[in-house]
């Protein structure tokens, strides 16, 4: 991405550490800020390139390399593993499943969708572990779309994640921790306005219906800025601090995952839910040759192929197995990288995938995948029409009661806190790089003093995610952006073709397993998802490819202080 570091923090100049092909002889301090730098500058033998560019390019790897000096390196294998997993499990496994049961109508075509979602979280994994390894960089996937595609690239990378991805996620996860909240003490709640600005009307352009959200601030919203607020100013104080809670929720969430796949092995066995959803029932609908009606019953039906309802399908479970690529935002304060990064990753997004594809085994044991939206029991409204989408409580409810619903309450709650935290902690990393690089207010660029966390940016982050909660928009701004962090993923992924090419000499502790063919996969797969998404989903589609090309403006008007820096 981009190679500028803020002129207030700019190193002295030094000679380059590669020229006309073999070693410039240097002092012992420049000696140790190059020894990083021949790892993504060769100094074999080669024709000689213009003195003028190989300097640039040296100088330039120095200044990353510094970058990531001034911070802590406070993450051990086992923080790093916490931050992927506890950045995946938000509330999405506890709901999701219902959406994509109405749209999939199969149980096998359930499973199938997390299981494609499985395939693609953990090649894409594998594949950032090279990147990672390679360049454990503070900023992550901003960095590998910066080195590999260009600044733009990296730019409009981190221009989204600030605008929409990371902040709405944030936003959204905090909403839904005081909506839970909401069940043991009722005064926290939606309706309950303690300041109502205002309902924007809905209005529709082209396939788009927008508008329709509340502008002020409940009893809900206002806990989930608490959240924020009290999360953001903790991760200022050390990034152990923010480690410590990190590990702690993320422990208690996959124990609240294991709980539910175990009560279910041994006490939610429903006799009714199996008869529908397994034996011939479990194939209903599967066959390649099936026909699916992804018309939302809103008039004239459309009907889809199997392999083109389960790429509809994956908004849902995509977007509850994201954020797992949140540690290579903090890569400059992991312990060993090279070798924790890749290994954090795959062990992170395989024990993660696993408890999800177990639960929805569970969900199908519980209850009836079909139901009726206006059952009156748990059983007749099914997977389908649980109610509130809450799949995960009913089936808590079905086994245990209304104490089993209240469990489930508190579980998802703990979830909801751990998933905050991680994506506080990672993404300040993210515009801290950004700041550093002249394209970000230059102040996101300070550490504090004392902890060395890049606490401005931790403060700019929650401010506008705090914004966003009072909006009421982050729930349609992430609907929308699910496409446009499968295109990012895509780029990053031919990033890694374009850097084995571009760079070969470069020295790789961890090579992608499975190079070329299961990185290839994956773009096909995605591309492939992508394009049905612009086709049948054009309302969660064009909002979010419009954010992204919104920044390509934005990126040339900050390009010229970044220009300006670097002289």
């Amino acid at each position: 991405m981009i190679r500028v570091v803020l002129a207030s923090c700019r190193l002295p100049r030094r000679r380059p550490v590669v020229a006309a092909g073999r070693d410039v002889p240097a002092t012992a301090a420049e000696t140790a800020g190059a020894t990083e730098t021949r790892r993504f500058v060769s100094t074999d033998v080669r024709p000689p390139a213009p003195a003028s560019k190989v300097a640039l390019k040296t100088s330039d790897w120095e200044r990353h390399t510094h970058q990531d000096q001034e911070l802590v390196k406070g993450l051990g294998l086992t923080s790093a593993t916490m931050l992927v997993m506890g950045s995946m499990i938000g509330s999405g496994i506890f709901i999701v499943s219902a959406e994509i049961s109405r749209e999939v109508n199969s149980p096998a075509l359930l499973i199938g969708a997390w299981a494609i979602t499985g395939f693609l979280t953990i090649v894409g994994a594998l594949t950032y572990g090279e990147l990672a390894a390679m360049m454990p960089r503070a900023g992550g996937q901003y960095v590998y779309l910066r080195e590999s595609l260009g600044p733009l690239w990296g730019f409009l990378y981190g221009w989204t994640l600030f605008l929409v991805i990371q902040t709405g996620t944030i936003a959204a996860v905090g909403v839904a921790f005081g909506k839970f909240l909401g069940i043991f003490w009722p005064a926290i709640s939606s309706s309950n306005w303690i300041v109502h600005i205002w309902k924007v009307p809905k209005f529709q352009i082209g396939p788009m219906m927008l508008g329709g959200m509340d502008v002020g601030l409940n009893t809900q919203n206002l806990t989930a800025i608490l959240v924020v607020v009290a999360l953001s100013v903790i991760n200022i104080f050390g990034v152990k601090t923010g480690a410590i809670i990190q590990n702690i929720f993320t422990a208690a969430k996959v124990s609240a995952l294991l709980g539910l796949v175990l009560f279910g092995i041994f006490l939610g066995r429903n006799a009714q839910a199996i008869a529908a959803n397994f034996g011939a029932n479990f194939w209903r609908n599967a066959g390649l040759g099936a026909l699916h009606d992804v018309g939302g019953g809103a008039g004239a039906s459309v009907l889809v192929s199997t392999l083109t309802v389960l790429a509809i399908a994956q908004v849902g479970s995509l977007f509850s197995a994201d954020a797992w690529n949140n540690v290579t935002f903090t890569a400059g304060e992991v312990k060993n990288p090279s070798r924790n990064l890749p290994l954090s990753l795959a062990v992170g997004t395989g024990v993660v995938i696993s408890l999800y594809i177990a639960c929805n085994f569970i969900y199908l044991t519980a209850l009836p995948l079909v139901g009726n939206p206006t059952g009156a029991t748990l059983l007749e409204r099914g997977i389908q029409f649980a109610k509130e989408d809450r799949v995960a409580t009913a089936v808590m409810t079905q086994m245990f009661g209304s104490a089993g619903g209240a469990l489930m309450a508190v579980a998802i709650m703990i979830s909801g806190f751990g998933c905050c935290n991680g994506l506080i902690l990672s993404g300040a990393r993210v515009y801290y790089a950004m700041a550093k690089d002249a394209l970000f207010f230059r102040s996101v660029a300070r550490l504090h003093p004392t902890y060395k966390t890049p606490a401005v940016s931790l403060m700019v982050q929650m401010v506008w995610t705090c914004v966003l909660c009072i909006s009421g928009s982050y729930g349609q701004l992430l609907d929308y952006i699910i496409f446009a962090v499968l295109v990012f993923y895509v780029l990053t992924i031919v990033g890694l073709f374009v850097l084995r090419r571009t760079h070969p000499e470069a020295e790789r502790p961890y090579k992608a397993i499975g190079y070329p063919i299961l990185p290839a996969i994956y773009i096909v797969m995605a591309l492939f998802i992508d394009i049905v998404l612009l086709r049948y989903k054009p309302q969660f589609t064009w909002p979010g490819l419009f954010i992204v090309l919104l920044g390509i403006p934005v990126y040339y008007i900050w390009r010229p202080r970044s220009q300006t820096s670097s002289v």
